[in-house]
Formats: C-alpha cells, sequence, structure tokens
C-alpha cells in the first residue's frame, strides 16, 4: 500500500515538473509573441513631424503609440534604422535612399510614398529670374540626389547644359552662359546663405521651417510631376510587421491626405 502512495505521489510529481516545464515554455513563448505598441520614428521637422503628429491619434485608435524623433541632418535617421535604434524614417525621397544604402551599405527600404515637396529657388536679391545678372552665385545642395534636382531646375530654365549622367554635379556643366557660381553646401545651411548668394535652390522642408512659402517667396518651382516623393523607410525585413502595415495605412489614410491638403495649401502635395 505504501508502495502504491510513493508510485502515485512520485507520477504527480513529475506530472507537475512537466506542466512547470510547459508553462515556463509558454511562457517564453507569449515574451516572443508580445505585440509592439509603440514605434520609434525619425524625421525632420517640417513638415515631416507635423504630418506626423497628425497621424498619432489616428495610430493610437489602432492601439499604437507614436514617438517622434526629431532630426536636422539627411544621414543620422537613416543609421539609426539601420541600428535598429527606429523602427522607421520619414524625411527623404527614393533616389536618394538609393544612393544612401550604395554608399553607406545600408539595407533600407521604402514602404509607401507620402507626400511632394517642390524644391524652389528663392531670392533676397532678385524678384524674378529675368534679373539674374552674369556670374551670380546659385547655393544648391550638396547630397548628390538634391544637388542634381536642384541642377535640373537650371536646365529647364535653359541656363545650363550637362552631360548625360544619373547624378549631376558642378564638373559635369557643359555650357554655362552667364557664367554662373554653383555653390554646395549643406541643404539645412541654404535658408541661411540667401544674404550672401544671388539665389539659392532649397528643399522645402527647410523652406517652411525658415517662413519661406514656395507658393508665393520662389521664382521658380519645381513641377508637381517630379519623381522625388517623400516616403516611409524602414529596415529590410521588417517591411511586413504588423506595427509598420498600421503605421502605412494611417499616413495614406483619408484623414491625413486632408490634413496635406488643408494645411499646406499647394505648397506640399499629398503623393498617394
Amino acid at each position: 500500500m505504501i508502495k502504491n502512495i510513493l508510485k502515485i505521489t512520485a507520477l504527480s510529481a513529475l506530472a507537475l515538473g512537466f506542466v512547470a516545464c510547459s508553462d515556463s515554455s509558454k511562457n517564453k513563448e507569449e515574451k516572443v509573441e508580445v505585440k509592439q505598441t509603440t514605434i520609434k520614428i525619425g524625421a525632420t521637422p517640417v513638415p515631416h513631424v507635423e504630418i506626423l503628429e497628425a497621424v498619432k491619434p489616428l495610430l493610437k485608435a489602432k492601439g499604437y503609440d507614436l514617438e517622434i524623433v526629431e532630426f536636422t541632418d539627411y544621414v543620422t535617421p537613416n543609421i539609426a534604422v539601420d541600428e535598429g535604434e527606429l523602427d522607421a524614417n520619414f524625411f527623404q525621397h527614393l533616389p536618394y535612399l538609393n544612393e544612401f544604402n550604395k554608399n553607406k551599405n545600408t539595407n533600407l527600404v521604402k514602404t509607401v510614398n507620402v507626400h511632394l515637396e517642390p524644391m524652389g529657388l528663392y531670392s533676397n536679391k532678385i524678384k524674378a529670374l529675368s534679373e539674374l545678372k552674369d556670374g551670380a552665385s546659385i547655393a544648391v545642395p550638396n547630397d548628390p540626389t538634391n544637388e542634381s534636382r536642384a541642377l535640373d531646375i537650371l536646365v529647364k530654365e535653359g541656363l545650363l547644359t550637362f552631360k548625360d549622367v544619373d547624378f549631376k554635379t558642378i564638373v559635369d556643366i557643359i555650357e554655362n552662359p552667364k557664367n554662373l557660381k554653383i555653390k554646395e553646401l549643406d541643404a539645412p545651411q541654404l535658408p541661411r546663405v540667401l544674404d550672401e548668394v544671388d539665389a539659392a535652390i532649397i528643399n522645402t522642408n527647410y523652406a517652411l521651417a525658415a517662413k519661406l512659402n514656395p507658393l508665393k517667396d520662389a521664382l521658380v518651382i519645381e513641377s508637381k510631376d517630379s519623381p522625388y516623393a517623400n516616403i516611409v523607410v524602414v529596415k529590410k525585413g521588417n517591411e511586413n510587421k504588423e506595427y509598420i502595415k498600421a503605421l502605412n495605412e494611417v499616413i495614406n489614410s483619408d484623414e491625413i491626405k486632408s490634413f496635406i491638403n488643408q494645411k499646406y495649401q499647394g505648397s506640399i502635395v499629398e503623393a498617394f
């Protein structure tokens, strides 16, 4: 009788051990499958952060908190996504991203288009492009894609011609009838040098931050059929995560389309 009781006790203990192991494994699985409810995204201030602030309550309704980290350059937010410090970023167009991946050996991918910021030529010294004198100085962004994009505006206005290259730089100029002096500067600096140059071609986010209205203040503005839409970017392999899908859905929603159209009145246009 005692032997039987001992056997039953031993079996019960063994069974409890299995249950404990099973519960432990289950707990481990549950930890792995915990839903990510905070999305950390990097962005430059205007208009990207403003658009993301409008995204916040819409994402909250889907069960996600959006944490926005501001940057003032075009390099750090990509490095931060590639290294896993950010879940996504929102500040660039696809040609810039492709060139960045190539040069920095990063593995970043586009998820969705959001908006287009037409690049414009601004000046504190002239009121029309026809007033541009021989030898005038024009500042442009110095990163490869945005410099080429800026120089395309001067090509369209008949001021320069270039060799047939993927990304134009000043070394590719073939004809320069006005002997323009092209100054290559970091994009954030361009609004600050308007008193030092005859004109500058400025990305709209930096123009808006400097209280420049592209529709009212730009002497020349990029066509709205430009391929340079701003995009959401993530590390490759994360594009199908549920939280990224939720972000994409909200940022491409009718509510955000209305926000962009109403707030920016055509100086920034939705691209989805």
